[in-house]
């Protein structure tokens, strides 16, 4: 499919009212430039070894004590990258699945497939067999690479991936502990067994991270695949507005502009070669990738990877002992934190500011943990088709509790209404972005593409208000959607699953709010089956969908509201 990628919006000179003008520039703070050069690197490759040469020995990503530095990952993702292009015999554009939580072997596993030309395609370990492929059916994955204990539902799904892809895809399975020192990875990896109540299930042809990274190895240095800004570094599936599971394209040039976007939002307030970020968010997931994995990449900082941030417990005791400058989290996991005996004792006189994102902020958060840390929790907004970064609160005091702060340089915002037509100044409408960083549309969807990317500006379907100064207020967002610890549920797919259950005629998913995770889904439904129970349907769901997406409450109707149509009204089950 071929989409044009908007290119850097220059309009200081543009009076407010034109479309594509930017009045949120006065409100910039000193030394954040308006554009950005999209085209400062070739690809994510590029500027991956330009950190590299530059901050070598510097750590690079800490995980349970154990630190690789910048030339050891250049090193390794190096050997993975030769035993993908030579022993799988993998060429530039296949799709490699990574399922993989905040382990070292993410980074190596990330950079090696894109040095060896492959689209990455991030998917959250905690996705249940049928997830998982529909995700690698639709991506055509060529190969997969798996935490361990997560392995045994891709041996459920592997004889239908290799009727459905004509051979089934390449299995790489790594043990938590793979890039530990001898010691403690058994340790580890002993540890994890136990907890699994056995080792990992027998995939006949499977290879080790390990053997792969020594086969790899043997083969001789060379050059990398050759990439240009416009090839597609990533599929990252989203449920975009409609709910249905699609792959957003996004180009190494997207990828690189909001990397220099957000490095150029944070250059007055962060030091290269210097920065200690926490990151507890996955890096499958887009604003840890951006923010955490490459913004800081770039800065030569250290990410302190955080395995599991729902054990707040073991949390709290990394940052007792781990020093720390910046750290981003969501409102729900802050919130955790706070509760948490320990949190009083943690030292954040080195901390500078926390980014939050994935979902809205709540005030009283924000509050106490200002309060608490005596820094800012910075505001952003963003979304998967735009790499994900679009607005962001200002790092220099200025921030603005309650807004995403303002759009990001090279980026252009306009609120328009139903028709498309720009609404007067204080107006809400729908926000609407161009930029760089904008994708190139969705995987093997032309249809889905055209109805969110128009003339080059992407409908977010977020109802937003910009004040006199330019900061932007979200009022609604996507009308369905529920975000449960910042993460996506799209009613469609709750309901979709929910109907396969003999007893279910129909039913409404809706998010209700809920004081850990800020929204929890709760499932509205007629039933044909006299006796059926609410936590009889909960397990149905559970056996089918991740974690955060089951209900956690079950309302039994004779009937649900629907338009003229008859679609479900979840405005009205709301």
């Amino acid at each position: 499919m071929d989409v044009e990628i908007p290119e850097p919006i220059h309009a200081r000179d543009k009076h407010p009212g034109e479309p594509g003008a930017r009045p949120w520039l006065k409100s910039y703070p000193r030394g954040v430039p308006a554009d950005i050069d999209p085209d400062r690197y070739r690809s994510i490759v590029h500027a991956f070894h330009t950190a590299c040469d530059r901050f070598r020995q510097k750590p690079c990503f800490t995980s349970m004590g154990v630190t690789l530095s910048f030339l050891d990952v250049q090193a390794a993702s190096g050997h993975f990258a030769a035993f993908l292009r030579h022993e799988l015999g993998l060429a530039k554009g296949d799709r490699i699945a990574l399922q993989l939580g905040n382990v070292l072997q993410y980074p190596v596993a990330l950079f090696g497939a894109l040095r060896a030309g492959l689209v990455v395609v991030n998917t959250n370990p905690l996705y249940t067999p049928r997830e998982m492929e529909h995700q690698f059916r639709d991506a055509g994955v060529k190969a997969v690479v798996i935490l361990s204990p997560f392995a045994h539902k891709l041996r459920d799904i592997l004889p239908a991936l290799a009727r459905a892809l004509g051979g089934a895809p390449s299995v790489i399975i790594t043990q938590p502990g793979d890039l530990f020192p001898a010691p403690k990875r058994l340790l580890v990896n002993l540890a994890v067994r136990y907890l699994r109540k056995g080792a990992a299930p027998a995939i006949p042809g499977a290879i080790s991270f390990r053997d792969a990274l020594a086969r790899g190895r043997r083969h001789p240095p060379e050059e990398d695949v050759e990439l240009s800004p416009e090839d597609i570094a990533f599929l990252q599936y989203t449920g975009g507005t409609t709910g249905v599971p699609k792959g957003a394209m996004l180009t190494h040039r997207n990828l690189i502009a909001n990397m220099e976007q957000a490095a150029a939002w944070m250059a007055s307030w962060c030091i290269e070669g210097k920065e200690v970020i926490v990151t507890p968010l996955p890096l499958y997931h887009s604003f840890a990738l951006t923010v955490n994995c490459l913004v800081f990449m770039k800065y030569g900082a250290q990410n302190i990877l955080v395995p599991d941030a729902r054990d707040t417990r073991a949390f709290v005791r990394l940052l007792q002992k781990q020093p720390f400058t910046l750290m981003t989290a969501v409102s729900t996991l802050l919130n955790k934190l706070l509760r948490e005996p320990g949190i009083q004792d943690v030292d954040f006189s080195r901390l500078k500011f926390t980014v939050a994102g994935g979902m809205a902020l709540q005030r009283p958060v924000a509050e106490r943990w200002r309060s608490l840390t005596k820094t800012p929790v910075i505001e952003g907004y963003g979304l998967t088709e735009a790499s994900p970064v679009v607005c962001c609160n200002p790092v220099d005091g200025t921030e603005r509790l309650g807004t995403i702060g303002l759009p990001f340089p090279s980026t252009g915002v306009r609120l328009v209404d139903e028709d498309g037509h720009e609404v007067d100044a204080g107006k809400p409408g729908e926000l609407i972005v161009r930029g760089p960083q904008v994708m190139k549309g969705y995987w093997k969807q032309p249809a889905e593409t055209a109805k969110v990317l128009l003339d080059g500006w992407l409908r977010t379907g977020d109802i937003a208000q910009m004040d006199e100064d330019g900061f932007f207020r979200i009022i609604d967002r996507k009308k369905d959607m529920i975000v449960v610890s910042g993460l996506n549920v799209y009613p469609n797919e709750v309901e979709e699953v929910a109907t396969q259950h003999p007893g279910v005629v129909e039913a409404g998913a809706i998010g209700i709010p809920d004081e850990e995770s800020g929204e929890v889904v709760k499932l509205v439904v007629v039933s044909s089956q006299p006796g059926l129970t609410g936590e009889e349907l909960i397990q149905f769901c559970r056996e089918r969908l991740a974690g955060y997406k089951v209900p956690k409450s079950v309302e039994f109707r004779t009937e649900l509201p629907h338009t003229n149509i008859g679609k479900v009204l979840r405005r009205e089950l709301r």
